[in-house]
């Protein structure tokens, strides 16, 4: 937008007199978004609030991420985390217990994993089948591993939202925790749901198939 709307702008921050309009244009463009944009207007809140580091200021998030994507994919290709989790279905007989199953190990990979991509999709792949098993609906599961991988992840500080957060805000993740009442909360909701199966959606019975006998008439 600046291109069109402040092209003086886009001109000083290129600082290349006698280059074409569009040269300066597409040049101002890439530099903005590689590097980022620095201008002084002798403000300085403004000076902070438009001077930016582009890419290049993200680079730690984005190898955070990368890093912790690298490293759920090898988990979960190699089975180790199936071997984690099969002592938790082993002991989740009840509804309750397997949400609490779910939430533990969304809340698990963002500390491990470090990304709650990883905390949100790999939950979601290793439930999936008991869930439709004991006939509940999917969307319990999702709601749980995104009450529990999502919302929580800006609660760790190495974790890929609480480092960028951190940084955005200028406040320590443990400085914040306090008073991310919702982060918190969540997961907890969710488990008293799941032990109380308040709002807990069931599957519906399957259709018994064409000409089959009634089990009363059976007997």
């Amino acid at each position: 937008m600046a291109v069109f709307l402040q092209p003086q702008a886009v001109a000083q921050f290129v600082d290349a007199p006698g280059e074409p309009a569009t040269v300066v244009a597409i040049k101002g463009m890439w530099l903005a978004m590689a590097n980022g944009f620095g201008v002084d207007t002798g403000m300085a809140e403004v000076d902070a609030l438009l001077s930016r580091g582009g890419m290049d200021s993200m680079l730690l998030t984005i190898w955070l991420i990368i890093g912790a994507v690298t490293f759920g994919i090898l988990v979960d290709d190699f089975g180790l985390l199936g071997k984690l989790v099969a002592p938790l279905l082993h002991r989740a007989r009840t509804t309750g217990r397997l949400f609490a199953s779910v939430v533990a190990t969304a809340l698990g990979l963002n500390v491990a994993a470090g990304d709650q991509y990883i905390a949100l999709l790999l939950p979601t792949r290793l439930y999936s089948a008991e869930f439709a098993r004991r006939g509940l609906a999917p969307e319990n599961l999702s709601r749980a591993a995104g009450d529990a991988g999502i919302v929580t992840s800006a609660l760790v500080p190495w974790n890929s939202c609480g480092a960028y957060m951190a940084v955005v805000l200028g406040v320590p993740t443990m400085a914040y925790l306090p008073f991310a009442v919702f982060n918190y909360t969540a997961p907890l909701l969710t488990l008293l749901l799941g032990f109380t199966g308040w709002r807990i959606a069931r599957l519906p019975a399957a259709p018994a198939p064409a000409g089959a006998v009634p089990a009363e008439r059976q007997a």
